[in-house]
């Protein structure tokens, strides 16, 4: 049976998707909780509810979406046209978030706000669950589907670093002491990238395997398979965990280092040494070939844990080289965990083909769902403590402040680890691989 190869310009684009949505994500995720409070002016326990408002929503928009995946009809495909239809959206909302309306009262500029984020939730998961659904349709062959895999998280991984390590300059080059005009000029520029590689890949990327026969199933159908679609469950809580940890601990970087270090410019440095997640993207093609996926995900876990161990040795004693050392272990484990997401979702999407349903928008919508529900609970836990501590924006702060600052940044996302680890232990992969290749045999 002859297997599909993509062709190289096929690959890149697939993968540059994720970049573009990471230029506009890991600016949510790392600097839109300190934008609020520092520079917008949003109090802590504002931001807190906006942000459950907001994930809450965002779950829902997540099984939307994905169910218009699955009964999309176009000469694209199921997938494809949807990076057409939203990317100029995003891209505006995505700068709006970062417009501080000054000419507002507070009152004002909490429902702007509101408004912005919410729409800009809706439209990032319109442009990124494709990403995934899309992956099983391009390819049927296994290796090549990791080798996508592999390829979306290093551009990722990649373009998170460059977010991560230069927005805090690039603030400073487009503010010139003005925040407010740095964060805007800093999402103008990454917002103008995005567009032209969300469009690229529409462009370029094909859907190839899709069986139409099964493709368009009733949400009862649906629903049925996914009741006994066990990986997925498993891989979906798995999901969630990991982006609650990396909420929780992205967004409290920016305040250990102002608050704690008193020196918020070794953000950008902290940042910088996540470029080892790459190390951890690249090795799974390798690794997995011989551990398997699961096994895979359970090394970089454990490997993460460790990093997170430093991480907070590093934290409780203010000794720098301490922190950076375990972040550099810590996103080799990250690296691993995240790059395998979108393969194993491919995989039970697979999975749910052999019982007869290919719903690859409503199971691909676990990876948006879990993102969400992630970000949503990781920014109530960040933002409540930081309220219920006693927190002020731009000031020396209490003991209790600091306090909630290093066990956001140091312990909690150490609990998650060990949880996230027993989760996938759950995980039957034979079970999974089995089913798969009876149905494409």
């Amino acid at each position: 049976m002859n297997r599909w190869r993509t062709s190289l310009t096929e690959r890149i684009s697939y993968g540059l998707s994720d970049a573009a949505d990471n230029l506009v994500f890991q600016m949510m995720t790392t600097y839109l909780l300190f934008f609020y409070t520092d520079v917008f002016g949003l109090t802590a326990s504002e931001v807190a509810v906006l942000f459950v408002v907001a994930r809450v929503a965002d779950v829902f928009e997540s099984l939307i979406i994905g169910v218009m995946i699955d009964n999309t009809h176009s000469k694209w495909g199921k997938s494809r046209p949807f990076f057409l239809w939203y990317a100029f959206p995003y891209v505006i909302f995505a700068i709006l978030t970062f417009v501080t309306p000054n000419f507002l009262p507070h009152s004002g500029k909490l429902v702007w706000a509101y408004v912005t984020y919410l729409a800009l939730g809706f439209l990032y998961t319109a442009v990124n669950l494709p990403i995934t659904s899309i992956l099983p349709t391009m390819t049927d062959n296994e290796q090549e589907t990791t080798l996508l895999g592999v390829i979306r998280q290093f551009f990722g991984s990649s373009v998170q670093i460059i977010v991560g390590t230069f927005t805090i300059p690039l603030v400073a080059l487009f503010g010139r002491g003005d925040q407010q005009k740095g964060f805007l000029g800093t999402i103008i520029l990454f917002g103008i990238i995005s567009l032209a590689l969300i469009l690229n890949t529409f462009f370029h990327v094909r859907e190839r395997f899709t069986d139409k026969t099964i493709s368009h199933q009733p949400v009862k159908s649906v629903w049925n398979m996914l009741k006994q679609n066990k990986p997925w469950m498993v891989i979906s809580v798995v999901i969630f965990l990991y982006w609650l940890t990396t909420s929780i601990k992205n967004q409290t970087t920016i305040y250990y280092f102002k608050y704690v270090i008193k020196d918020e410019n070794l953000v950008s440095w902290a940042n910088g040494f996540t470029f080892t997640a790459l190390i951890g993207v690249v090795a799974i093609y390798f690794v997995s070939a011989k551990l398997g996926k699961k096994n895979t995900m359970l090394l970089g876990i454990v490997t993460g844990f460790i990093g997170q161990v430093i991480i907070s040795i590093g934290a409780y004693t203010e000794h720098i080289p301490t922190i950076f050392t375990g972040v550099f272990i810590n996103s080799i484990g990250n690296g691993f965990i995240i790059g395998l997401v979108s393969i194993m979702i491919a995989d039970t999407i697979r999975y749910g083909t052999s019982m007869g349903i290919q719903a690859e928008g409503v199971l691909a919508s676990t990876d948006d769902f879990g993102v969400n529900l992630g970000l949503g609970l990781g920014g109530l836990i960040t933002a409540g403590s930081l309220d219920v501590s006693g927190y002020s924006s731009n000031q020396a702060q209490s003991a209790n402040a600091i306090s909630a600052i290093n066990l956001n940044y140091a312990l909690i996302p150490l609990a998650l680890y060990v949880i996230m680890f027993l989760v996938l232990l759950l995980y039957n992969e034979t079970k999974i691989n089995t089913a798969i290749k009876k149905n494409t045999n």
